[in-house]
């Protein structure tokens, strides 16, 4: 096995050769040379500046990207077609270079907040929708990885060897470092609960009243705390105490020169491939207990209530209704399957459908968010009236990011379970669907549950 200076000297050699190979002149465009890594990383590197990581255990996929080769934002209802016009013209001039024959792509992020005229996260230095090519990105699957550097071009290649160079010099070491020992749980201390108990059950008791008038069939609820720690959060330690929790989860870091936002997310908002598609229907929640029998009480509950086959139905109706208009042989299981994670169980319908030639990843995430999952039924009604009544601004909480190929092919997952971290105080989310019948006790216990999750991981942060 190649120690780490070995690792860079030698892509320092593949750089070398790579930069000739690259087609740097011409109109203005976007470059990405592959470069295969002989080891796959162990460790990655949280810099001050902007990067993004996404990484799913079960399914041994990580892609992280450093720096900006180029973004675009936008904002407004047209956010994503916005985007989508900027990526359809990046993806005419976007050439990859693969000396090694990875097999792996290049790849960029995509991201939104949770609606589309919330105002730009100030701390997070997050726009509203952001379309990010990194200039450094990292991918590994199946044992393999990949190392990508990309630029806009025309670019000059003795100055573009010099740069990428350095950053070789930065993060290559930093890939390989030891895995730090598990630390000593530190203590957590709430400062702040927004809204608190009782302004929760008045909110549900609203949710109810507008439920029970027609106006709603379901609206969810969100919770913010704040908690400070006895040291400093440490992001990497974060993620991999979240990874080791729930390793079927997707683990999502984003950060440009604020604070870090951060998720554990059980929920794709949808995969394309060609024209494959995929979607999460994820609604109705129960507990977990560490006694086997009383584990199997909770899930056959869950999977026999009434309120909650009915919010679940919502979100799959929806989901179908989102997608008929451009899509055909749209596929939903006929009963949920229900998906356990460490500290909840939720019922879970995947959806599958073959998209129309002309539609993207762009136009079917416009359509699908949000989803009666994370805001309610019908859409408009239920985001008019959360604009109204929560109290805070959920940014980028139950927004959405992912990963697409310069073909545009690619997945978004929907932010859940997320905290924002500076230091050492963090912000959590959590959320509750609201249907006639829910209880506004029992759907406080629901978000505790699911605040428990970056509870726990935070301790050992």
């Amino acid at each position: 096995m190649l120690a780490p200076l070995q690792v860079l000297d030698q892509l320092k050699v593949s750089l070398a050769e790579g930069i000739g190979r690259l087609p740097l002149n011409g109109e203005d465009g976007m470059v990405s040379l592959l470069l295969g890594l002989p080891r796959v990383p162990t460790s990655l590197p949280q810099r001050v500046g902007p990067h993004f990581h996404f990484r799913h255990v079960h399914r041994d996929d990580l892609r992280a990207g450093y720096g900006i080769a180029a973004e675009w934002s936008a904002g407004g209802p047209a956010r994503l077609e916005q985007l989508a016009e900027s990526a359809r013209g990046l993806r005419a001039v976007w050439e990859r270079v693969d000396p090694d024959e990875t097999g792996f792509d290049a790849f960029a992020m995509l991201g939104f907040a949770a609606t589309v005229d919330a105002a730009p996260m100030i701390e997070d230095h997050l726009p509203n929708a952001l379309f990010w090519v990194p200039e450094v990105g990292i991918r590994s699957s199946g044992g393999s990885a990949v190392l990508v550097l990309s630029t806009r071009r025309p670019a000059q290649a003795s100055a573009l060897l010099q740069r990428w160079s350095g950053l070789l010099d930065e993060l290559i070491p930093s890939f390989y470092q030891p895995v730090d020992g598990p630390r000593m749980p530190a203590d957590l201390r709430r400062e702040f609960a927004e809204p608190d108990r009782a302004g929760w059950a008045e909110l549900v008791k609203a949710a109810l009243a507008q439920i029970h008038q027609g106006a709603l069939q379901k609206v969810v609820l969100s919770r913010r705390i704040d908690v400070t720690g006895t040291r400093c959060f440490d992001v990497n330690r974060l993620l991999g105490a979240l990874s080791c929790l729930f390793p079927s989860c997707q683990i999502v870091s984003l950060r440009r020169n604020g604070s870090t936002f951060v998720a554990a997310t059980p929920e794709r908002l949808l995969s394309q491939h060609g024209r494959a598609i995929e979607v999460d229907a994820i609604a109705g929640t129960a507990g977990r207990d560490q006694d086997v029998d009383a584990d199997t009480a909770l899930a056959e509950a869950l999977c026999t209530s009434d309120k909650n086959l009915r919010e679940h139905q919502f979100v799959i109706d929806a989901i179908r209704e989102a997608l008929q208009p451009c899509c055909a042989r749209i596929e939903a299981p006929e009963q949920p399957q229900l998906m356990q994670l460490s500290n909840a169980q939720h019922l879970w319908s995947p959806i599958r459908a073959q998209a129309d030639e002309a539609v993207d990843l762009f136009e079917l995430a416009a359509r699908l968010h949000p989803t009666p999952a994370t805001n309610g039924q019908p859409r408009h009604s239920a985001s008019g009236w959360l604009q109204a009544g929560e109290p805070f601004q959920r940014g980028w909480y139950t927004g959405a990011a992912g990963t697409l190929e310069p073909d545009l092919s690619g997945e978004l997952w929907v932010l859940l379970r997320c905290a924002r971290l500076c230091g050492q105080r963090a912000e959590l989310y959590a959320g509750a669907g609201i249907v006639a019948g829910s209880d506004p006790g029992t759907e406080w216990e629901e978000t505790e549950a699911k605040l428990s999750a970056m509870l726990s991981a935070l301790q050992y942060a």
